[in-house]
């Protein structure tokens, strides 16, 4: 455990999940300073994000995720406030595949799929060109057991699998990725990707559907139960240019694993961008190399979790209820 001096509130905490092999811990990791502060409310510690905003900023670029621990946040109430003390503007959720539902301000459900699914590595919304910055997590109920968030650095899995598989890297940054998706008309709780066409373009007009699914580069063809959207080709590396570095910016383990129910086939749901099959022993080495490199977040009622989407893929396991976890976008 050590302190970063000044810092008032914060104190950075070496938990036992933390990879240390990086040049910082990944994630770093803050707790109340309780004996700095004597005991600490939800107005102080949103305070102390307020001014000691760089600080915390410094660490979320230096490690792409940043675990808040054992702060006096209980309610997604609560939550809503921590995100809005942080400043950064909301991004609406259009064109995502989860199904969620808003909860408060700008506070909706974690992705809603049933308990015993796993949710594969991901990039939020990196199906699609605006996607959000950084994500907030927040449990405000801790599971039953299961349910953690394992995360890895991106840049990582990029290095790793460029020396692994070049030819397939090579061809990826060439070409990127389609993603083809068939939706029904209303939300599918049973599914991953059960978000229906209506709450992916926020509206039950079909016109303007079409409009939103066309700022996005999505091409959308109708169904007779829903509809179906084809996205790229879309990058799927892309440059970090905050840190210089690239990165494995995409959904397609993801896709590839996870986008099945009763209307998708994920081996057709991501291909090449020229619509060539992917490989399924390359793809399913990736989701190897991804387990490999990840840190599972175990989570505690109260947790707050920011992420760096440039920087960090994240996926959720299966749980045993009960468990809720938040979320906010941010650009």
């Amino acid at each position: 455990m050590s302190e970063k001096g000044g810092e008032g509130i914060f104190l950075e905490t070496r938990p036992p999940y933390q990879k240390q092999h990086y040049p910082i811990p990944f994630p770093s990791v803050v707790s109340p300073n309780t004996a700095a502060v004597g005991g600490l409310d939800l107005a102080a510690f949103l305070a102390g994000i307020r001014d000691r905003k760089p600080y915390l900023e410094s660490l979320l670029h230096e490690s792409g995720a940043l675990l808040l621990r054992g702060f006096p946040v209980a309610s997604a109430s609560d939550f809503n406030d921590v995100v809005e003390a942080f400043g950064y503007p909301e991004l609406p959720y259009v064109g995502g595949a989860a199904p969620r539902s808003n909860v408060v301000g700008r506070v909706f459900t974690a992705n809603e799929s049933p308990p015993d699914q796993k949710i594969p590595f991901h990039h939020e919304m990196a199906q699609v060109p605006e996607f959000p910055a950084k994500l907030f997590f927040f449990c405000e109920v801790e599971p039953g057991s299961g349910g953690e968030t394992p995360i890895v650095l991106s840049h990582v899995i990029y290095d790793r699998m460029k020396e692994k598989h070049p030819d397939f890297v090579q061809r990826l940054e060439e070409q990127g990725l389609l993603y083809i998706r068939v939706l029904g008309e209303d939300d599918d709780p049973s599914s991953p990707i059960g978000r229906g066409w209506k709450s992916t373009f926020l509206t039950d007009d079909k016109t303007i559907a079409e409009k939103r699914a066309s700022q996005l580069g999505m091409k959308l063809e109708w169904t007779k139960d829903g509809a179906k959207t084809i996205m790229g080709p879309i990058p799927a590396v892309k440059l970090d240019e905050s840190r210089n570095r690239k990165i494995w910016f995409n959904s397609m383990v993801a896709a590839f694993t996870g986008w099945k129910d009763a209307r998708n086939d994920p081996e057709k749901a991501v291909t090449f961008g020229d619509g060539t099959p992917l490989p399924a022993k390359t793809v399913l080495d990736c989701l190897n190399i991804l387990e490999e490199e990840s840190v599972a977040i175990p989570w505690r009622k109260g947790d707050v979790m920011l992420l760096d989407n440039w920087a960090v893929l994240h996926s959720r396991r299966s749980f045993d209820p009960p468990r809720r976890v938040l979320a906010s976008l941010c650009k």
